[in-house]
């Protein structure tokens, strides 16, 4: 890019913001969920029309693969934009709210796919310059299924060229900063995820009479509290891990002891020894205590995804490319990682690449008072997609002017 580009991409980016914001919009007011996205499909069909892309559809799942070929050959940039949304009722009040009950784009995906689609517009308008290809991928199901996963198996890292994909880019919004800043770091950004799924097994009677049962309650509660311990005085505080059990269910009344007491939680980690010391205690921690007490235990540690590890070149690319767009002091680095997980990770364990967070905050907010990503009342700054869309574009550019 000349050193005028990052001004006119900008201003073309907010020319282009009504055209973004009303993919948002029709978006937001039709969330689905999972794999299958056929309304959402269509949206993104319907707004890449006429721009001269190679375009294809998944087969298991409802993603949209876009290609932009470039003037000239050379190597491909991958894009990517999120497209489900969370299965929750919305309480946001907006004009444009959803309308379909017990779903509601929580998470920003809808912001992330309007964008993704403005950086189409604007690299479509710029074809001349690139000397190579943009490889535009809108995925279903990060939420739920890992659809990425499912898009790599149905071959989006495979190029025509046989060359592979150079670089990788995805934004996440959030309103923990800033309308239109970003922020990033090298190295693990966003933690892997794993589940934990236990049942407590003892011996069910009657309340009045604990001896004559095994009680599976107090055993449960015991991991729980085990567990924490093991997070806390186990694991190395500068490469941590957040142990959770967010749900117990057990007993149907109040006179009966039950049978068995379930419990199921996450359990996240930044790093692949950590991980492992991690499952490994959470089994020896569930299976010991409930011995302790006489009482067996089912244990289920299903694998999530792995660890969002940004690329430290790329990154610096990044940092750069987004200070030359915004301004230096709009772009800082993020000072730790994230502990929620992302199934761009699968996407970065093949290609070198970079995750970065838009500040989305509506202004006279504040972060401490703001609903962030997965409340039923999160609202996102839409002028944010302007600078969102640009620096995708900015981003090809980057690395295919030549």
């Amino acid at each position: 890019m000349t050193d005028a580009a990052p001004d006119r991409l900008l201003d073309d980016a907010r020319a282009l913001l009504p055209e973004i914001v009303a993919v948002r919009r029709r978006l937001h007011r039709a969330p689905e969920v999972g794999l299958n996205l056929p309304r959402t499909q269509r949206t993104v069909l319907d707004a890449l029309g006429g721009l001269g892309l190679t375009v294809t559809t998944g087969d298991r799942l409802t993603s949209v693969t876009a290609v932009l070929e470039g003037a000239r050959p050379g190597p491909t940039v991958l894009l990517r934009g999120d497209m489900d949304a969370l299965p929750q009722q919305e309480e946001t009040g907006l004009e444009f709210a959803s309308e379909v009950p017990g779903a509601m784009h929580a998470c920003g995906h809808d912001l992330h796919t309007a964008m993704l689609v403005g950086a189409a517009r604007l690299l479509a308008a710029r074809r001349a310059e690139l000397a190579g290809r943009v490889l535009f991928m809108f995925q279903p199901a990060e939420e739920t299924d890992g659809g990425a996963r499912y898009m790599i198996e149905e071959g989006l890292l495979e190029t025509p060229d046989g060359a592979g994909i150079v670089a990788a880019f995805a934004l996440h919004v959030t309103t923990r900063f800033e309308s239109g800043t970003v922020r990033l770091r090298p190295g693990p950004t966003f933690a892997a995820s794993d589940q934990i799924h236990l049942t407590v097994r003892g011996r069910s009677g009657h309340a009045s009479a604990p001896h004559t049962a095994l009680d599976p309650i107090p055993v449960a509660c015991e991991i729980v509290q085990a567990l924490q311990t093991l997070a806390t005085r186990s694991v190395h505080v500068f490469d941590p891990a957040v142990i959770t059990i967010a749900s117990i269910h057990a007993g149907t009344t109040t006179n009966i002891i039950p049978e068995t007491a379930e419990l199921h939680g996450t359990f996240r980690t930044l790093t692949p020894e950590t991980r492992r010391r991690v499952r490994e205690g959470v089994e020896r921690v569930a299976r010991h205590v409930a011995a302790a007490h006489a009482a067996d235990v089912d244990v289920d540690l299903i694998e999530g995804y792995p660890p969002v590890v940004n690329d430290p070149e790329v990154a610096g690319t990044v940092r750069d490319t987004a200070a030359a767009l915004l301004g230096a002091d709009l772009v800082d680095e993020l000072p730790e990682p994230f502990m929620g997980a992302e199934d761009f990770s699968y996407v970065l364990r093949r290609v070198p690449g970079v995750m970065a967070f838009l500040g989305a905050r509506r202004p006279g907010t504040s972060a401490e008072e703001a609903p962030d990503c997965h409340s039923n009342r999160v609202v996102f700054d839409e002028p944010a997609l302007a600078a969102g869309a640009a620096l995708h574009a900015a981003v090809a550019l980057r690395h295919l002017s030549r």
